[in-house]
């Protein structure tokens, strides 16, 4: 990545750059012409973009973040890997934020984050949401429903998708509607603060309406069986995961079947100006 001058620091900081969603982000605001950081614990597998300085920091590194994020107005944060210490992780990052003197904060969140929130790692979202509005920040959120991407991996080597998700409904959402949704945000964070957006597909769907999108898209079949709770861990526990790990894939299922998935919102075309694209067209494109 180039040098840049101190008189030249990007104004924006993008988190997460090296995995799908931040590397998304950071092209769109590339092709915008806007200068930005990619904060990154391997700077080197950063996306090399016009505009865009390589810049090394660890969420859990208050340290690093600090001095990364010197100069900084505005940062997107995408939600650290999934792991048993995200959300200490997600707090030390907010900390330092605070510390650097940046002005607006931008959190990739998740549908229906609530103290009690089904899906277990909504939860985490929920108390970083707390965190942030505690700290003082201009701040968005941009609660994603799960996303589009990730459904025909839910589909079995035989075709079946497992999981006590009942007749539940999701809104699942693209990736680039969520990056084409924060770019906005970011290109005009004044415009947007102390609001939260749910990010949603244009349709929720049962399993079941999802496994035929998927069998017309993929051209093979897919069907979708109902486990009970206890099927459902049993049937996932010779993975070896953690059990922390077991229940966010099981309650991935059973927050499903709760509805708290459930609902369409106008979000996407509102911070982008194109109606958000359906799972169908997720699928399909290469």
């Amino acid at each position: 990545m180039p040098e840049v001058s101190e008189a030249s620091v990007p104004m924006i900081a993008v988190t997460g750059s090296t995995g799908r969603l931040g590397g998304r982000v950071a092209r769109r605001l590339a092709e915008r012409g806007v200068p930005q950081k990619l904060l990154a614990r391997s700077p080197e597998r950063t996306p090399r973009l016009t505009g865009a300085v390589a810049v090394p920091a660890d969420y859990a590194d208050q340290h690093s973040v600090r001095e990364a994020l010197a100069g900084t107005h505005t940062v997107l944060m995408v939600s650290a890997s999934e792991s048993a210490d995200r959300l200490p992780q997600h707090k030390t990052f907010v900390d330092a934020v605070v510390e650097a003197g940046v002005r607006h904060l931008v959190y990739v969140s998740f549908y229906g984050a609530a103290p009690d929130a089904t899906f277990t790692l909504a939860r985490d979202h929920f108390h970083t949401e707390q965190h942030i509005r505690a700290s003082g920040l201009a701040y968005t959120f941009l609660r994603d429903n799960i996303y589009a991407e990730l459904v025909p991996d839910l589909v079995g080597e035989d075709g079946v998708i497992r999981g006590p998700a009942g007749r539940g409904r999701a809104a699942f959402v693209g990736q680039d509607d969520i990056a084409d949704a924060a770019a906005a945000v970011l290109s005009r964070p004044d415009d947007h603060a102390g609001v939260a957006y749910d990010l949603t597909g244009p349709e929720s769907l049962t399993l079941d309406e999802a496994a035929v999108i998927l069998s017309e898209q993929l051209g093979r079949p897919v069907t979708y069986q109902q486990e009970t709770v206890e099927e459902a861990y049993a049937s996932r526990a010779s993975y070896g995961a953690p059990p922390w790990q077991l229940d966010a894939w099981v309650s991935t299922y059973t927050a499903i079947a709760s509805g708290e998935l459930d609902g369409v919102s106008d979000a996407v075309p509102r911070l982008t100006g194109r109606p958000a694209t359906p799972l169908a067209d997720v699928i399909r494109a290469p």
